[in-house]
């Protein structure tokens, strides 16, 4: 705050004056009373007193005279509210209009209409009629009406009045109830009421009483809208500045008039101008008159303010004094530091350097009274007038090691990311306090890791945050060696997911023993899939289950990488009821994902081999891979291999079946015979393109039969004969006779060879009769020989070609004699045939 002009002194404002006559055509003086001017300009309200009584004019700034309020007349004005939310230029809207006998009235004014268009009484004070010197009238929506907060001031009083609808129905309220009001001792008559306006919304109020500035701010909100009447005491943070502080003898002067700024009051006391701090109450400044043009006659009168300009004016008889505002606010972030007000300092300061001196005294307030943690809070925010370095020795000094961490993550969260350096540093050394907190809590409480409520349990959760937040700016080897040094090694697989290192994590786990926990991590789509083929070993070791179904689960695994793995496994003993898990995922693998390698299937086979129970083998075996697709093979496994591991582990049904897959017939039956008669006899009998072949392995199964019968003799020859029946005629008894011994009796064969010679005897008669046929056949054809050379055909001469429609017995040279024929003169040779058509030969 300070003049216009020279130092401590109020200049004259002189320029733009315009004389308005208010005596509407009356002779002689008309002393005016009171003037009230809106905050845009545009309305006046005046009061004159002449020796006719009290008239009350309203003009307009359009207007070069004013127009006199007839319903107004008798009543001394003394105070006016404008209602400036709802004020134009062309009307007043509702004004609320105080008079010298305790009376409020409602007026309304239309420039068009140039008088009053009604006027109402709202209220009047019959406990203690005393003029109204002072009003302030404010509104705020409320559930789509609007709620009026009205505030008015007698010599010894502040009223207030509050409701929701029209003004007459907000002061009908108080009909049935009491006025909320407040009373000061001592009694003033000049009175006053201010509302300081910030962006056209009162913020705080002053009233100039008997006994000091009773002032406080004002609260509009929501909050008094939730019942009808709402709230009358909408004013907070009351004080009231008495007039002792403002003067230096004992006797305390009142002040003339009063006039509010934003933080300041401006006090007319005497013939100088008192700026008041409204916060600290302080004197800041004293302001002079400049009565160096004119005398003054009578002193100042009073104060007065342009809420919309920011200015302030002083007037007596003669002058009007300017008094302007500039930048008043500087200083009030050191007002409210002195009182110890941080956040109001805090939000009035303008430079980082300011806020560090905020900061330094919350900081040094709170180190002195030993709450180093919060002090280490403030002591983060200070980046200018001490260095990190002091305030770091601050924490050391005092031995403060959980309050120098807070520090140090409140440091952090305060610097940016290009202060990488930095960053990393002190994240380090953050790092290693932890650490040293968590062992300090490790020797105190033995109990600390089982106790899950513990200041253990709570650090480290706020530890692995903290890891978790400064990952990408701690040096990650250092940082690990911190760990490893510290034996911290549940937080280094903690710190080696977070980075990513996923191979840590995964031998952590394993050793540990919980498989599951490292197939999660295996899982995971940043993990490089060469880990699952690493770990694959150690892990279906450990838990071939979950191992197996995690491999079932991941599409882009390469099933040959996993063998060795595999084969581990199945090197194991395992009980005879147990699901082997490998043959599971073989299965998985080679059914569902229609695997072609061979290792995998070379596996599986041996798998399977192995088995008391080779009926899963056999399937196997059978199980044709190809099928439904063009040239599909039937098996990818090595059949060399799978005949070796067979013989090996003498699945001979599996070998039978190898060797006719091989086309190894004579093999199979060769083998089928030393297991089952019937298997030979059905390998024997699945060749049929080879008649030959088909012939000798059919031998070899009888000579089997024939030589493994231990019955009677007449008993094996009956088989035998029986024998020859299942093999379709294709064996006869001559062929299985040489199987017999020598000393076996010719009855013991009766049968079967008289059934064979009746067979023979058939053949031989089939043949003769065959024989005769062809006899006839011969004879007719040399009788038909012998008569073709006495056939002769009589030709008409008359007789056409059939193809070239010319006479057959021409005569003449049209056609040469073809080389071959002998012709009768000159005719050309022709065909006679017995039908009797005709043609030549040409």
């Amino acid at each position: 705050m300070h003049c216009e002009g020279c130092a401590k002194k109020v200049k004259r404002f002189v320029k733009g004056f315009e004389d308005i006559d208010l005596s509407a055509g009356k002779g002689g003086e008309q002393p005016v009373h009171t003037v009230f001017v809106d905050p845009g300009g545009i309305h006046c309200i005046a009061t004159v007193l002449s020796s006719g009584g009290v008239e009350t004019y309203y003009t307009h700034a359009k207007w070069s005279k004013p127009r006199i309020l007839n319903k107004l007349k008798g009543l001394v004005v003394k105070a006016v509210a404008w209602n400036r939310q709802q004020i134009t230029e062309a009307s007043t809207r509702e004004v609320i209009i105080g008079t010298d006998n305790g009376q409020l009235y409602e007026i309304a004014v239309d420039e068009k209409d140039k008088k009053e268009k009604y006027i109402k009484l709202l209220f009047e004070l019959a406990e203690l009629p005393e003029a109204f010197t002072g009003l302030q009238m404010e509104t705020a929506s409320a559930s789509n009406a609007t709620r009026y907060y009205v505030m008015a001031v007698t010599p010894t009083r502040l009223y207030s009045f509050t409701g929701i609808g029209s003004l007459d129905t907000v002061f009908a309220s108080y009909s049935d109830r009491a006025v909320h009001f407040m009373e000061l001792p001592g009694e003033i008559p000049n009175s006053e009421l201010h509302f300081f306006i910030k962006q056209k919304r009162a913020e705080h109020f002053a009233w100039l009483s008997g006994t000091g500035i009773y002032h406080g701010d004002l609260n509009f909100g929501a909050q008094h809208s939730s019942s009808p009447n709402g709230d009358e005491n909408f004013v907070e943070n009351k004080a009231l500045l008495a007039y002792f502080k403002l003067n230096e003898g004992t006797e305390a002067i009142r002040p003339k008039s009063l006039a509010v700024s934003e933080f300041h009051f401006l006090l007319l006391i005497g013939d100088k101008v008192k700026v008041v701090n409204r916060i600290s109450e302080q004197i800041i400044e004293e302001l002079f008159f400049d009565h160096a043009s004119e005398p003054v006659s009578g002193g100042v009168i009073g104060l007065c303010s342009d809420a919309s300009a920011g200015l302030f004016y002083a007037y007596d008889q003669n002058s009007v004094f300017q008094v302007s505002v500039r930048d008043e606010g500087r200083d009030m972030w050191q007002v409210y530091l002195d009182m110890k007000e941080f956040a109001s300092a805090l939000a009035h300061c303008r430079d980082p350097l300011q806020r560090d001196q905020v900061y330094l005294v919350q900081a040094e307030t709170a180190f002195s009274s030993k709450d180093f943690v919060r002090a280490a809070s403030f002591f983060a925010k200070i980046n200018y007038i001490l260095s990190f370095e002091e305030i770091t020795l601050k924490f050391i000094g005092v031995g403060e090691q959980d309050a120098l961490r807070t520090f140090l993550l409140r440091k952090l969260d305060n610097l940016t990311k290009d202060d990488k350096c930095q960053v990393t540093m002190i994240s380090t050394w953050a790092t290693e306090l932890y650490l040293d907190k968590i062992n300090r809590l490790l020797l105190e409480d033995d109990t600390a890791t089982e106790n899950r409520t513990s200041e253990y349990q709570t650090i480290i959760r706020e530890f692995r945050a903290f890891l978790s937040d400064c990952k990408d700016v701690l040096d990650e080897a250092t940082t690990m060696r911190l760990l490893e040094s510290y034996g911290r090694v549940d937080e280094l697989v903690y710190f080696a997911g977070l980075k990513e290192h996923y191979e840590i994590v995964v031998h952590h786990y394993i050793k540990q023993g919980e498989a599951k926990k490292a197939l999660e991590v295996l899982q995971k789509p940043a993990v490089p899939i060469d880990l699952q083929y690493k770990f694959a070993p150690d892990l279906i070791m450990l838990d071939a289950y979950e191992t197996v179904e995690c491999w079932m689960n991941t599409s882009n695994l390469n099933p040959r990488r996993l063998i060795p793995a595999m084969m581990r496994y199945s090197s194991e003993p395992h009980a005879k009821n147990e699901t082997h898990e490998v043959i599971k995922y073989l299965e998985f693998c080679v059914h569902r994902l229609h695997n072609e390698d061979p290792g995998v299937h070379n596996l599986l086979l041996s798998l399977y081999a192995k088995q008391e129970d080779d009926s899963a083998l056999l399937r196997f075996l059978q199980c044709k891979f190809g099928k439904g697709r063009e040239n599909g093979p039937e098996f990818f496994y090595d059949p060399k291999y799978a005949l070796r591991l067979c013989l090996k582990e003498k699945r001979m049904r599996a070998c039978v079946h190898i060797y006719s897959m091989m086309s190894m017939h004579e093999e199979a039956v060769a083998l089928a015979l030393q297991v089952d008669t019937e298997l030979a006899m059905a390998e024997a009998d699945k060749v049929e393109d080879d008649e030959d072949l088909r012939k000798k392995l059919w031998l070899m199964v009888a000579k089997h039969v024939i030589e493994q019968e231990k019955g009677a003799k007449r008993e094996n020859i009956r088989k035998a004969i029986a024998f020859l029946k299942e093999t379709d005629g294709l064996l006869k008894i001559e062929d299985i006779l040489p199987f017999f011994p020598d000393f076996a009796l010719i009855d013991d064969f009766k049968e079967a060879i008289c059934s064979s010679l009746e067979d023979y005897n058939k053949q031989i008669e089939q043949l003769k009769q065959e024989m005769n046929d062809a006899t006839r056949g011969a004879d007719n054809i040399r009788k038909d020989i012998s008569a073709l050379t006495q056939r002769y055909a009589i030709i008409d001469r008359e007789e056409e070609c059939g193809v070239c429609r010319r006479k057959i017995l021409t005569v003449g040279g049209a056609h040469r004699v073809v080389r071959g024929y002998t012709s009768v003169g000159p005719m050309a040779p022709f065909y006679v045939f017995p039908c009797g058509h005709a043609s030549h030969a040409q």
